[in-house]
């Protein structure tokens, strides 16, 4: 949660090119009212169509800043989540064919909350698929986020506890995040904001 206006801002600050993640995909309303192959299909979907947006960056393209507001192999995480073994087994096959011609990036923010916050978050949202969503499952998603993240080496990565802060509805802790993305990240970093408490 939060992501996309991360992302927003970001762009507007470099100039930089964006890339949105996927905000239509079909099959989800299928996979929230958990109707059979539905995981499957909007799993496959997501992949697809992750994939096309960032083969569209061309090489002149490279001179420019380039924002995603979402990295690629995080698909995985939620075909781990949701889908059974045969599919899983079908999917790393196209992940793996797929993900070998998707340029590294040069960092990665990873934006963590605790899941109470998270599941607030959601329902101040008001997407009514995400409405749905049951806070043990994201529980779930929350630990596999975690457990990706801790292990992740592909590129820099900037770590940003959200939990106490909300850069969405708060200026002041947008300008702290900003503030804080001005300096270089090596390998992995923590930022621990205190927000308004």
């Amino acid at each position: 949660m939060g992501k996309s206006t991360l992302a927003k801002v970001l762009a507007e600050q470099l100039h930089a090119r964006r890339i949105f993640d996927c905000e239509d995909n079909p099959f989800l309303g299928d996979f929230y009212d958990e109707k059979s192959g539905a995981a499957f299909r909007a799993q496959m979907y997501f992949l697809y169509e992750r994939h096309r947006r960032l083969m569209q960056i061309q090489p002149e393209d490279s001179a420019a800043p380039i924002i995603s507001d979402f990295l690629f192999e995080r698909d995985k995480i939620f075909a781990y989540i949701n889908l059974d073994n045969e599919e899983l087994k079908l999917y790393e096959r196209y992940f793996g064919m797929l993900s070998s011609s998707v340029p590294a990036p040069d960092l990665v923010i990873y934006l963590q909350a605790k899941p109470d916050v998270l599941l607030k978050r959601v329902s101040k949202k008001g997407d009514p698929t995400e409405k749905q969503i049951s806070p043990e499952y994201l529980e779930a998603v929350a630990n596999a986020y975690e457990h990706f993240f801790f292990r992740y080496s592909a590129s820099n990565l900037l770590v940003v506890d959200t939990s106490e802060i909300d850069f969405v509805e708060r200026n002041e802790d947008l300008q702290e995040l900003l503030r804080r993305l001005r300096q270089p990240v090596k390998g992995t970093q923590y930022f621990l904001p205190l927000g308004q408490g």
